[in-house]
């Protein structure tokens, strides 16, 4: 699986263009994206991150992290997945740093998600979908979870580095990511939603075994 990560982050350091600024992802599948990082380093102008470890990761490797709000628009946006569909729809969120990836992923014009092949599944669900919440609002948003039939469960001595909670939501099986996405988003004290299928991926790079596969949202 360690070598199908590598082999797929390696494989994305093809779009990373001259001038590129570039937002990068959380996660172990990024960690190897930004470990190859200096072979392209001449043609990253800016780079952002959406995680403080992330940015930590990055500065050990020499590079200088900025705000979204100074980059402005990334030209990509390179992340991993919990699962993805061959539909471009994805959960995300098993690091905890799902907002901040919602936020790069949507002000950039491309976003490429690197996985390995155990990430890629017919129907969203399996793993368990992350809600960041407002503290005051967990036991509400349970309860409104458990409406839509999933089981919230608090994922216990975790903060976000907004400063918020996380609930991992069991039993869901999600069969109109779009509509699920806005109907959780929608719930008073939802910071965001794991699911990633309003501003879904434009290019899936699959690791499988030391090859790669590439699919392209057209």
């Amino acid at each position: 699986m360690n070598n199908e990560k590598k082999a797929a982050a390696i494989k994305s350091l093809e779009y990373i263009e001259h001038d590129c600024v570039l937002g990068v992802g959380t996660g172990s599948t990024v960690n190897y994206l930004i470990s190859e990082l200096h072979q392209v380093k001449h043609k990253i102008k800016l780079i952002t991150s959406s995680s403080e470890a992330s940015t930590a990761l990055l500065e050990e490797q020499g590079f200088t992290t900025d705000d979204l709000s100074s980059v402005g628009t990334p030209d990509l946006y390179i992340d991993g997945a919990d699962e993805i569909t061959k539909n471009f729809h994805m959960i995300k969120g098993g690091g905890g740093a799902l907002t901040r990836e919602k936020i790069i992923a949507h002000a950039s014009n491309q976003f490429i998600c690197i996985v390995d092949n155990s990430k890629l599944v017919d129907v969203l669900g399996s793993f368990p979908l992350p809600i960041e919440v407002i503290p005051m609002a967990k036991s509400m948003v349970s309860r409104e979870i458990a409406i839509l039939g999933g089981q919230a469960e608090l994922r216990h001595g975790f903060t976000t580095d907004n400063g918020n909670l996380i609930l991992d939501v069991h039993n869901l099986k999600i069969i109109d990511p779009p509509l699920l996405e806005k109907k959780i988003n929608n719930l008073p004290g939802v910071v965001t939603n794991g699911i990633f299928a309003l501003r879904s991926a434009d290019v899936i790079i699959i690791g499988t075994g030391d090859q790669t596969e590439t699919i392209e949202n057209d």
